[in-house]
């Protein structure tokens, strides 16, 4: 799990983040949004870069900023940032969110957060996996409340959250007035529960675009919609 992970167009050292490169990241960075051309990207919770990363090669957004709290973890980013073809567009911040949210005067056109969540109902003995894990790291509203601060007037925040919280999320959302826009909701296969929710946020309301991903027809068969979405990034799609 400690090998760098290479990818079409760069390639992502994780030794020293807590949290390694998952399925989550990857199908975030792929699906966030990039209509309206960014100039601007944020990324909340950066761990070793990868969804800066990605968006890189997705687009020309002039400034991708990235914030990391874990000391080593944002080591680990500053230096995938630096062996990148993009890596004058590419910065990272030694920060937590509400030091950041408050010192910033900047607004970022699309925000990009793959947040920490409970994904087992007990912690384990290592403190930093746990910091990246569980959602008390950086509670939503806390989330929600940040980056209604930082995301421009007509900006877009993407995210992937367990199924499990998404009417939470959203209602928390409303209360900053958050609206979600686009809904995928994600199937690890045809015949398992929906494990994730993909969701754009925007301060417009519109009807929400909501859809089905699902992952595998069996083990290490993808189906085409996931190798659609991901084949710019992984070597075997």
């Amino acid at each position: 799990m400690n090998k760098p992970f290479k990818f079409k167009q760069f390639t992502v050292n994780q030794n020293q983040c807590a949290m390694k490169i998952g399925t989550d990241s990857v199908l975030l960075g792929a699906w966030a949004t990039m209509d309206k051309a960014p100039f601007a990207i944020l990324d909340i919770g950066a761990g070793t870069g990868i969804l800066s990363l990605m968006l890189a090669q997705r687009c020309d957004a002039e400034v991708i900023d990235a914030i990391e709290i874990d000391d080593l973890a944002y080591e680990q980013c500053v230096d995938n940032f630096e062996t990148t073809t993009w890596s004058d567009r590419l910065f990272c911040y030694h920060a937590d969110l509400a030091e950041f949210t408050e010192e910033v005067d900047d607004k970022y056109d699309l925000i990009i957060c793959n947040p920490p969540f409970y994904s087992e109902d007990y912690k384990s003995e290592n403190i930093q996996r746990d910091l990246a894990r569980f959602q008390d790291a950086m509670p939503f509203n806390h989330l929600l409340d940040s980056v209604s601060k930082l995301l421009i007037e007509d900006g877009t925040f993407c995210t992937i959250i367990p199924f499990k919280e998404e009417d939470n999320f959203l209602n928390l959302a409303t209360t900053v007035n958050l609206k979600a826009n686009k809904i995928t909701h994600i199937r690890g296969n045809i015949n398992s529960d929906i494990k994730r929710s993909l969701i754009e946020l925007s301060f417009s309301e519109s009807e929400i675009k909501t859809n089905e991903l699902v992952i595998e027809n069996a083990r290490h068969d993808y189906t085409e919609a996931y190798i659609k979405l991901t084949q710019d990034f992984y070597f075997k799609m």
